[in-house]
Protein backbone atom coordinates (compact mmCIF):
# COMPACT_ATOMS: atom_id res chain seq x y z
CA UNK A 1 0.00 0.00 0.00
CA UNK A 2 1.74 2.94 -1.08
CA UNK A 3 -0.57 5.90 -1.61
CA UNK A 4 0.68 9.44 -2.65
CA UNK A 5 2.63 11.52 -0.24
CA UNK A 6 1.44 15.50 0.64
CA UNK A 7 3.26 18.11 -1.56
CA UNK A 8 6.33 19.44 -0.32
CA UNK A 9 6.96 22.81 1.19
CA UNK A 10 7.52 24.83 -1.90
CA UNK A 11 3.61 25.07 -2.17
CA UNK A 12 2.29 28.21 -1.69
CA UNK A 13 0.47 29.34 1.09
CA UNK A 14 -3.25 30.54 0.61
CA UNK A 15 -4.95 33.14 2.39
CA UNK A 16 -8.80 33.02 3.93
CA UNK A 17 -11.00 35.57 1.54
CA UNK A 18 -12.61 37.01 4.27
CA UNK A 19 -11.55 37.68 8.39
CA UNK A 20 -14.61 39.45 8.68
CA UNK A 21 -16.40 37.84 11.82
CA UNK A 22 -14.21 35.01 12.61
CA UNK A 23 -12.12 35.05 15.74
CA UNK A 24 -8.35 35.62 15.71
CA UNK A 25 -8.30 31.96 16.98
CA UNK A 26 -10.42 30.92 14.05
CA UNK A 27 -8.61 32.88 11.49
CA UNK A 28 -5.55 30.92 12.51
CA UNK A 29 -6.99 27.42 12.22
CA UNK A 30 -8.77 28.25 8.99
CA UNK A 31 -4.97 29.50 7.69
CA UNK A 32 -3.50 26.90 9.01
CA UNK A 33 -5.96 24.22 7.17
CA UNK A 34 -6.05 25.96 3.51
CA UNK A 35 -1.98 25.51 3.85
CA UNK A 36 -1.74 22.10 5.31
CA UNK A 37 -0.22 19.88 2.19
CA UNK A 38 -1.73 16.75 4.52
CA UNK A 39 -5.25 17.94 4.45
CA UNK A 40 -5.01 18.91 0.69
CA UNK A 41 -3.79 15.79 0.23
CA UNK A 42 -5.89 13.68 2.12
CA UNK A 43 -9.39 15.55 0.25
CA UNK A 44 -7.46 14.68 -3.27
CA UNK A 45 -7.06 11.16 -2.43
CA UNK A 46 -9.90 10.52 -0.76
CA UNK A 47 -9.22 10.14 2.91
CA UNK A 48 -11.73 11.05 5.27
CA UNK A 49 -9.32 13.16 7.67
CA UNK A 50 -5.16 13.92 7.33
CA UNK A 51 -5.19 11.63 10.44
CA UNK A 52 -4.99 8.97 7.75
CA UNK A 53 -1.53 9.60 6.75
CA UNK A 54 -0.15 9.33 10.41
CA UNK A 55 -1.03 5.47 10.58
CA UNK A 56 0.12 5.01 7.14
CA UNK A 57 3.37 6.30 8.24
CA UNK A 58 3.13 4.30 11.17
CA UNK A 59 2.39 1.11 9.04
CA UNK A 60 5.64 1.81 6.85
CA UNK A 61 7.81 2.08 9.74
CA UNK A 62 6.88 -1.23 11.91
CA UNK A 63 4.15 -3.08 9.76
CA UNK A 64 1.13 -3.08 11.22
CA UNK A 65 -1.24 -3.45 8.81
CA UNK A 66 -1.45 -7.16 7.19
CA UNK A 67 -3.76 -8.38 4.35
CA UNK A 68 -6.25 -10.93 5.93
CA UNK A 69 -6.35 -8.79 9.32
CA UNK A 70 -8.58 -8.41 12.07
CA UNK A 71 -9.05 -4.77 13.08
CA UNK A 72 -10.30 -2.62 15.41
CA UNK A 73 -10.21 1.15 15.12
CA UNK A 74 -11.45 2.78 18.72
CA UNK A 75 -12.62 6.45 18.85
CA UNK A 76 -12.81 6.06 14.60
CA UNK A 77 -14.87 9.30 13.35
CA UNK A 78 -14.71 10.38 11.10
CA UNK A 79 -13.00 7.25 9.39
CA UNK A 80 -9.75 8.53 7.63
CA UNK A 81 -7.45 5.44 10.01
CA UNK A 82 -10.58 2.62 9.38
CA UNK A 83 -9.79 3.73 5.65
CA UNK A 84 -6.16 2.84 6.01
CA UNK A 85 -7.10 -0.12 7.65
CA UNK A 86 -9.72 -1.29 5.27
CA UNK A 87 -7.33 -0.84 2.10
CA UNK A 88 -4.35 -3.01 3.82
CA UNK A 89 -6.15 -5.57 5.34
CA UNK A 90 -8.09 -6.38 1.84
CA UNK A 91 -11.71 -8.14 1.49
CA UNK A 92 -10.67 -11.09 3.70
CA UNK A 93 -10.02 -9.08 6.41
CA UNK A 94 -12.43 -7.37 9.42
CA UNK A 95 -12.27 -4.13 9.98
CA UNK A 96 -14.49 -2.75 12.87
CA UNK A 97 -14.82 0.97 13.49
CA UNK A 98 -16.30 2.19 16.67
CA UNK A 99 -16.97 5.45 18.24
CA UNK A 100 -19.29 6.86 20.72
CA UNK A 101 -20.39 9.75 17.57
CA UNK A 102 -22.40 8.78 14.51
CA UNK A 103 -20.25 7.74 11.63
CA UNK A 104 -21.10 8.03 7.99
CA UNK A 105 -21.07 4.27 6.87
CA UNK A 106 -17.52 2.91 5.14
CA UNK A 107 -18.04 0.52 2.59
CA UNK A 108 -16.48 -2.55 3.60
CA UNK A 109 -16.21 -2.02 7.17
CA UNK A 110 -18.51 -2.69 10.12
CA UNK A 111 -19.13 0.41 11.95
CA UNK A 112 -20.66 0.77 15.80
CA UNK A 113 -21.68 3.22 17.74
CA UNK A 114 -21.00 2.75 21.53
CA UNK A 115 -18.40 2.78 24.20
CA UNK A 116 -16.26 0.37 24.31
CA UNK A 117 -16.16 0.00 28.12
CA UNK A 118 -19.28 -1.43 28.17
CA UNK A 119 -19.96 -5.92 28.17
CA UNK A 120 -22.50 -4.57 25.53
CA UNK A 121 -20.33 -2.84 23.41
CA UNK A 122 -17.57 -5.55 23.40
CA UNK A 123 -19.69 -8.25 22.92
CA UNK A 124 -20.85 -6.73 19.45
CA UNK A 125 -16.98 -6.24 18.49
CA UNK A 126 -16.10 -9.56 19.03
CA UNK A 127 -19.01 -10.75 17.01
CA UNK A 128 -18.12 -8.48 14.49
CA UNK A 129 -14.61 -9.65 14.65
CA UNK A 130 -15.91 -13.41 14.45
CA UNK A 131 -12.28 -14.11 16.32
CA UNK A 132 -9.88 -12.07 18.39
CA UNK A 133 -8.20 -9.09 16.61
CA UNK A 134 -4.80 -8.58 15.30
CA UNK A 135 -4.61 -4.97 15.51
CA UNK A 136 -6.21 -2.41 17.75
CA UNK A 137 -6.37 0.73 17.16
CA UNK A 138 -7.19 4.10 18.83
CA UNK A 139 -6.39 7.58 18.16
CA UNK A 140 -8.94 8.73 20.40
CA UNK A 141 -7.86 11.87 22.05
CA UNK A 142 -10.05 14.23 24.54
CA UNK A 143 -10.53 17.41 24.30
CA UNK A 144 -7.44 19.90 25.35
CA UNK A 145 -7.38 22.13 28.47
CA UNK A 146 -4.30 23.79 27.51
CA UNK A 147 -3.09 22.94 30.54
CA UNK A 148 -0.02 20.55 29.66
CA UNK A 149 -0.51 18.30 33.10
CA UNK A 150 -3.84 17.97 32.98
CA UNK A 151 -3.85 17.14 29.36
CA UNK A 152 -1.59 14.75 29.80
CA UNK A 153 -3.30 12.90 32.30
CA UNK A 154 -6.61 13.16 30.38
CA UNK A 155 -5.25 11.40 27.47
CA UNK A 156 -3.25 8.72 29.25
CA UNK A 157 -6.77 7.87 30.97
CA UNK A 158 -8.04 7.07 27.16
CA UNK A 159 -4.83 4.71 26.10
CA UNK A 160 -4.86 2.79 29.74
CA UNK A 161 -8.21 2.28 28.89
CA UNK A 162 -7.84 1.85 25.12
CA UNK A 163 -5.44 -0.77 26.34
CA UNK A 164 -7.52 -2.54 28.93
CA UNK A 165 -9.76 -3.31 25.88
CA UNK A 166 -7.05 -4.39 23.14
CA UNK A 167 -5.59 -7.19 26.23
CA UNK A 168 -8.96 -8.68 26.24
CA UNK A 169 -9.74 -8.94 22.30
CA UNK A 170 -6.15 -9.56 20.92
CA UNK A 171 -4.75 -12.74 19.51
CA UNK A 172 -1.35 -13.45 20.44
CA UNK A 173 1.29 -11.78 18.12
CA UNK A 174 -1.00 -9.35 17.71
CA UNK A 175 -0.46 -5.40 17.65
CA UNK A 176 -1.58 -2.08 19.53
CA UNK A 177 -0.98 1.51 18.66
CA UNK A 178 -2.71 4.43 20.55
CA UNK A 179 -2.20 8.40 20.74
CA UNK A 180 -0.25 10.16 23.69
CA UNK A 181 1.17 12.90 24.87
CA UNK A 182 4.56 13.91 24.53
CA UNK A 183 6.49 12.06 28.15
CA UNK A 184 5.18 9.36 26.36
CA UNK A 185 3.10 6.02 28.24
CA UNK A 186 3.57 6.69 32.47
CA UNK A 187 5.14 4.14 34.33
CA UNK A 188 2.17 1.80 35.12
CA UNK A 189 1.09 1.91 31.32
CA UNK A 190 4.58 1.18 30.51
CA UNK A 191 4.50 -1.66 33.03
CA UNK A 192 1.70 -3.20 31.57
CA UNK A 193 2.36 -2.80 27.91
CA UNK A 194 6.38 -4.77 28.37
CA UNK A 195 4.57 -7.37 30.45
CA UNK A 196 2.11 -7.80 27.18
CA UNK A 197 3.92 -7.25 24.37
CA UNK A 198 7.38 -8.49 22.79
CA UNK A 199 7.96 -4.65 22.07
CA UNK A 200 7.28 -1.63 22.90
CA UNK A 201 8.63 1.59 20.94
CA UNK A 202 7.14 5.99 20.75
CA UNK A 203 6.61 7.22 17.34
CA UNK A 204 5.58 10.80 15.91
CA UNK A 205 4.71 10.19 11.92
CA UNK A 206 5.97 12.67 10.11
CA UNK A 207 2.01 14.24 9.72
CA UNK A 208 1.95 14.66 13.25
CA UNK A 209 1.84 18.73 13.01
CA UNK A 210 5.71 19.72 14.35
CA UNK A 211 3.62 21.67 17.21
CA UNK A 212 1.61 19.37 18.10
CA UNK A 213 2.41 16.94 21.35
CA UNK A 214 1.27 13.73 20.36
CA UNK A 215 2.79 10.98 20.21
CA UNK A 216 1.95 7.15 19.46
CA UNK A 217 2.87 4.12 21.45
CA UNK A 218 3.25 1.11 19.38
CA UNK A 219 3.08 -2.21 20.70
CA UNK A 220 3.62 -5.52 18.64
CA UNK A 221 3.99 -8.86 20.15
CA UNK A 222 0.80 -9.67 22.07
CA UNK A 223 1.22 -12.60 24.82
CA UNK A 224 -1.79 -13.05 26.49
CA UNK A 225 -2.21 -13.74 30.54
Amino acid sequence: MKPSRPGGPRQLAQRLRSAEGRSVASQRWLARQLNDPYVRAAREQGWRSRAAFKLIELDQRFHLLKRGARVVDLGAAPGGWTQVALRAAGPQGVVVALDLLPMDPIPGAIVLQGDFQEDEVERRVREALAGDADLVLSDMAPNTTGHAATDHLRIMALAELALDFAIKVLAPGGGFVAKVFQGGSEKAMLAALRRHFAQVRHAKPPASRKESAELYVVATGFRPG
